[in-house]
Protein backbone atom coordinates (compact mmCIF):
# COMPACT_ATOMS: atom_id res chain seq x y z
CA UNK A 1 0.00 0.00 0.00
CA UNK A 2 1.50 3.32 -0.90
CA UNK A 3 0.73 4.97 2.80
CA UNK A 4 1.44 8.37 1.26
CA UNK A 5 -1.97 8.44 -1.12
CA UNK A 6 -3.90 8.00 2.03
CA UNK A 7 -2.85 11.74 3.19
CA UNK A 8 -4.03 14.96 2.59
CA UNK A 9 -1.97 18.07 2.66
CA UNK A 10 -2.93 21.90 3.06
CA UNK A 11 -0.48 24.40 3.98
CA UNK A 12 -1.54 27.56 6.07
CA UNK A 13 0.42 29.94 3.30
CA UNK A 14 -2.23 29.13 0.54
CA UNK A 15 -5.12 29.58 3.01
CA UNK A 16 -6.25 33.12 2.36
CA UNK A 17 -7.62 34.99 6.49
CA UNK A 18 -10.65 35.75 6.93
CA UNK A 19 -11.17 39.33 9.16
CA UNK A 20 -13.08 38.38 12.04
CA UNK A 21 -16.48 40.34 12.75
CA UNK A 22 -15.42 42.36 15.80
CA UNK A 23 -11.70 43.05 14.08
CA UNK A 24 -9.80 41.11 17.09
CA UNK A 25 -7.98 39.02 14.48
CA UNK A 26 -8.19 36.55 11.63
CA UNK A 27 -8.59 32.89 11.24
CA UNK A 28 -7.76 30.63 8.31
CA UNK A 29 -9.58 27.29 7.90
CA UNK A 30 -7.21 24.25 6.83
CA UNK A 31 -10.24 21.98 7.06
CA UNK A 32 -14.30 21.57 7.61
CA UNK A 33 -15.56 18.22 7.56
CA UNK A 34 -16.98 16.61 5.50
CA UNK A 35 -18.30 20.56 4.25
CA UNK A 36 -17.14 23.90 4.80
CA UNK A 37 -21.39 24.50 4.71
CA UNK A 38 -22.35 21.88 6.99
CA UNK A 39 -19.24 20.64 9.00
CA UNK A 40 -18.92 18.72 12.57
CA UNK A 41 -15.11 19.18 12.32
CA UNK A 42 -13.36 22.01 11.97
CA UNK A 43 -9.59 22.70 12.50
CA UNK A 44 -8.03 26.43 11.51
CA UNK A 45 -5.61 28.83 12.51
CA UNK A 46 -6.62 32.00 13.95
CA UNK A 47 -3.99 35.27 14.70
CA UNK A 48 -5.54 37.15 17.74
CA UNK A 49 -4.64 40.79 17.53
CA UNK A 50 -6.86 42.49 20.88
CA UNK A 51 -8.35 40.89 24.00
CA UNK A 52 -12.19 39.70 24.00
CA UNK A 53 -14.76 37.14 24.03
CA UNK A 54 -14.75 33.98 21.83
CA UNK A 55 -17.85 33.22 19.65
CA UNK A 56 -20.08 30.91 21.60
CA UNK A 57 -20.71 27.38 19.46
CA UNK A 58 -23.87 25.23 21.38
CA UNK A 59 -23.16 21.42 21.08
CA UNK A 60 -19.49 21.80 20.01
CA UNK A 61 -16.45 20.75 22.18
CA UNK A 62 -13.18 22.77 21.11
CA UNK A 63 -9.84 22.42 21.36
CA UNK A 64 -7.19 25.00 21.64
CA UNK A 65 -3.59 25.56 21.52
CA UNK A 66 -1.07 28.29 21.60
CA UNK A 67 1.28 28.17 18.06
CA UNK A 68 3.22 31.70 18.55
CA UNK A 69 3.66 34.55 21.08
CA UNK A 70 3.39 34.99 24.67
CA UNK A 71 0.45 33.08 25.05
CA UNK A 72 -3.24 34.01 25.96
CA UNK A 73 -5.10 33.48 29.71
CA UNK A 74 -8.75 31.93 29.27
CA UNK A 75 -11.42 33.52 32.02
CA UNK A 76 -14.43 30.67 31.90
CA UNK A 77 -16.63 32.54 34.64
CA UNK A 78 -19.62 30.22 34.08
CA UNK A 79 -17.08 27.23 35.27
CA UNK A 80 -15.13 29.27 37.75
CA UNK A 81 -11.90 29.07 35.99
CA UNK A 82 -8.83 30.88 34.44
CA UNK A 83 -6.33 29.02 32.29
CA UNK A 84 -2.87 30.39 31.28
CA UNK A 85 -1.72 28.69 28.43
CA UNK A 86 1.49 29.44 26.17
CA UNK A 87 3.36 27.77 23.33
CA UNK A 88 4.39 24.68 25.61
CA UNK A 89 1.18 24.33 27.67
CA UNK A 90 -1.11 20.90 26.63
CA UNK A 91 -3.70 22.09 24.29
CA UNK A 92 -6.95 23.01 26.23
CA UNK A 93 -10.70 21.18 25.56
CA UNK A 94 -13.78 22.89 26.99
CA UNK A 95 -17.33 23.14 26.02
CA UNK A 96 -18.34 25.49 23.40
CA UNK A 97 -21.18 26.63 24.65
CA UNK A 98 -19.35 28.26 27.86
CA UNK A 99 -18.51 31.95 27.34
CA UNK A 100 -14.98 32.55 26.90
CA UNK A 101 -12.99 35.99 27.53
CA UNK A 102 -9.41 35.74 25.88
CA UNK A 103 -7.16 38.37 27.25
CA UNK A 104 -3.40 38.62 25.82
CA UNK A 105 -0.64 38.12 28.03
CA UNK A 106 2.16 40.01 26.05
CA UNK A 107 0.65 40.83 22.28
CA UNK A 108 -0.79 38.82 19.80
CA UNK A 109 -0.80 35.27 19.22
CA UNK A 110 -1.24 32.45 16.44
CA UNK A 111 -3.55 29.69 18.03
CA UNK A 112 -4.38 26.16 16.80
CA UNK A 113 -8.20 25.66 17.21
CA UNK A 114 -10.00 22.26 16.53
CA UNK A 115 -14.02 22.47 16.74
CA UNK A 116 -15.99 18.82 17.24
CA UNK A 117 -19.60 18.61 17.04
CA UNK A 118 -20.00 16.72 20.68
CA UNK A 119 -22.51 14.21 19.41
CA UNK A 120 -21.04 13.19 15.84
CA UNK A 121 -17.71 13.32 17.26
CA UNK A 122 -17.58 11.96 21.18
CA UNK A 123 -13.93 9.98 21.02
CA UNK A 124 -11.82 13.58 20.00
CA UNK A 125 -8.47 14.31 21.51
CA UNK A 126 -5.61 17.11 20.77
CA UNK A 127 -1.69 16.77 21.79
CA UNK A 128 1.47 18.48 21.42
CA UNK A 129 4.57 16.20 19.76
CA UNK A 130 7.86 17.16 20.93
CA UNK A 131 10.34 14.54 19.68
CA UNK A 132 8.90 11.19 19.17
CA UNK A 133 5.00 10.15 19.87
CA UNK A 134 3.27 6.44 18.33
CA UNK A 135 -0.38 5.72 18.96
CA UNK A 136 -2.67 2.39 18.00
CA UNK A 137 -5.41 4.12 16.16
CA UNK A 138 -9.21 2.48 15.69
CA UNK A 139 -11.51 2.88 13.02
CA UNK A 140 -13.16 4.77 11.68
CA UNK A 141 -10.66 7.70 12.93
CA UNK A 142 -9.69 10.82 10.90
CA UNK A 143 -6.06 11.46 11.90
CA UNK A 144 -4.68 15.11 11.62
CA UNK A 145 -1.48 16.44 12.12
CA UNK A 146 -0.31 19.70 12.33
CA UNK A 147 3.52 20.69 11.60
CA UNK A 148 4.49 23.97 13.83
CA UNK A 149 7.70 25.64 13.55
CA UNK A 150 9.42 21.93 12.60
CA UNK A 151 9.13 19.39 10.33
CA UNK A 152 6.95 16.29 10.91
CA UNK A 153 7.56 12.92 9.49
CA UNK A 154 4.64 10.44 10.21
CA UNK A 155 4.77 6.64 9.99
CA UNK A 156 1.85 4.41 9.32
CA UNK A 157 2.63 0.94 10.44
CA UNK A 158 6.39 1.47 10.62
CA UNK A 159 6.55 2.40 6.59
CA UNK A 160 7.18 6.25 6.03
CA UNK A 161 3.75 8.22 5.00
CA UNK A 162 4.47 11.80 4.22
CA UNK A 163 6.86 14.46 5.41
CA UNK A 164 5.49 17.55 6.56
CA UNK A 165 6.95 21.49 6.00
CA UNK A 166 6.30 23.93 9.49
CA UNK A 167 2.83 25.55 8.84
CA UNK A 168 1.10 22.77 7.31
CA UNK A 169 -1.58 20.36 8.09
CA UNK A 170 -2.03 16.69 6.99
CA UNK A 171 -5.14 14.25 7.28
CA UNK A 172 -6.62 11.03 6.61
CA UNK A 173 -9.70 9.00 7.37
CA UNK A 174 -8.60 5.68 8.05
CA UNK A 175 -10.81 2.51 7.82
CA UNK A 176 -8.63 -0.02 9.27
CA UNK A 177 -7.05 -0.24 12.36
CA UNK A 178 -2.97 0.99 12.28
CA UNK A 179 -0.23 2.62 13.84
CA UNK A 180 0.64 5.56 13.42
CA UNK A 181 4.02 7.52 14.73
CA UNK A 182 4.65 11.59 14.53
CA UNK A 183 8.46 12.07 14.84
CA UNK A 184 8.79 16.06 15.13
CA UNK A 185 9.90 18.95 17.46
CA UNK A 186 6.84 20.80 17.38
CA UNK A 187 3.72 19.31 15.80
CA UNK A 188 -0.04 18.70 17.28
CA UNK A 189 -1.96 15.37 16.76
CA UNK A 190 -5.53 14.54 16.55
CA UNK A 191 -7.47 11.65 16.80
CA UNK A 192 -11.14 12.41 15.84
CA UNK A 193 -13.80 9.25 15.67
CA UNK A 194 -15.97 9.53 12.57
Amino acid sequence: MNTASVWQQIALADIPPRLWKNGGGTTRELLAWPTPQDWTLRLSVAQVEVDGPFSRFDGITRWFAVLAGAGVRLHMPDAGQTHSLDASSSPLAFDGALAVDCTLIDGPTQDFNLMARSARHPQTRMQRVKGQARWHVKTPNLLAVWANTAPATLYLDDHAAVSLKPGTLAWAALDAAQTLAVHSDDALFMEIGL
